[in-house]
């Protein structure tokens, strides 16, 4: 029997706002010399792009799925090694049995697709962290609201479902999983729906923004969201994200306090690049 919709969609939206939580470690301040305004759009880009690639070369799909194979492990093992609450080193050896388990169970499997949801969720993690040390933390967060904007205008407008089904059918070789997108049980999650709660994970923790409330709030965003599901097959599920950093904003602002960012941020903002 298939699993419930509504518990594999449980288990999706639980993980995306436990991204938001996640990330604990602070960035090297070496990564700040990185630092660019134009790392902003990429959360908007990264659905945008993406979408107009395959809708144009549909051979881009292919692409992605092996650039999802390849990139998400060591960022997983990245994750578990120096980001998570508790990280060490020789967590970063669980990458490899994940992979396997992935890799040897059959299709639509419960064990495959909770091995694939994990590392493909760690590999944001990190992807995530990055961004959040590398932009402008305001341009960030308007980032994040554009690509929640961007992706509700692709699924309302029904311009991503060919393009994003075009993705979620290529597959690497040799029954390799598919890590370009994420399932579980009978729901479908993106990769960018991930990424992006990611980014909010690495902002919040830049911030010093208590993040376990943030992903709490972005939970009961998210399953009252997922409530039109009765209504429509498709949503764009960046929207709870925005919707609970929108939240978390509206919270600082009533109780405003001095944020601290780690160490080198001051040195951002005296420096040539843009803030």
């Amino acid at each position: 029997m298939a699993l419930p919709f509504a518990i594999s969609d449980g288990v999706l939206i639980a993980t995306q706002a436990t991204l938001v939580a996640l990330p604990r470690t602070q960035p090297p301040a070496q990564l700040r010399r990185l630092a660019r305004a134009g790392w902003a759009v990429v959360p908007a880009a990264s659905i945008g792009l993406v979408i107009a690639a395959i809708a144009l070369a549909p051979g881009t799909a292919d692409f992605l799925t092996w650039l999802a194979l390849v990139a998400t492990p060591p960022l997983a093992a990245l994750a578990l090694a120096a980001i998570v609450p508790g990280a060490r080193p020789v967590w970063a050896l669980a990458v490899p049995p994940l992979l396997a388990i992935a890799w040897a169970t059959p299709d639509g499997s419960l064990a495959r697709d909770a091995s694939s949801l994990a590392l493909t969720a760690l590999g944001c993690v990190t992807l995530g962290w990055l961004l959040a040390a590398v932009a402008p933390l305001r341009l960030l967060k308007l980032g994040i609201v554009a690509a929640a904007v961007l992706d509700s205008v692709l699924v309302f407008g029904n311009l991503l479902q060919g393009p994003n089904a075009t993705l979620n059918a290529a597959a690497p070789a040799v029954h390799l999983p598919q890590l370009q997108f994420v399932s579980f049980g009978s729901a479908v999650m993106g990769y960018g729906d991930l990424f992006i709660a990611a980014v909010l994970g690495g902002v919040l923790l830049l911030e010093r923004t208590p993040q376990v409330p943030v992903g709490l709030v972005c939970f009961i965003f998210a399953a009252t969201w997922d409530l039109l599901f009765f209504v429509r097959s498709e949503l764009p599920a960046t929207v709870p994200v925005a919707l609970a950093l929108l939240a978390s904003e509206a919270w600082r602002r009533r109780r405003p306090q001095t944020v601290q960012l780690y160490p080198a941020a001051s040195s951002l903002s005296r420096s040539s690049s843009p803030t």
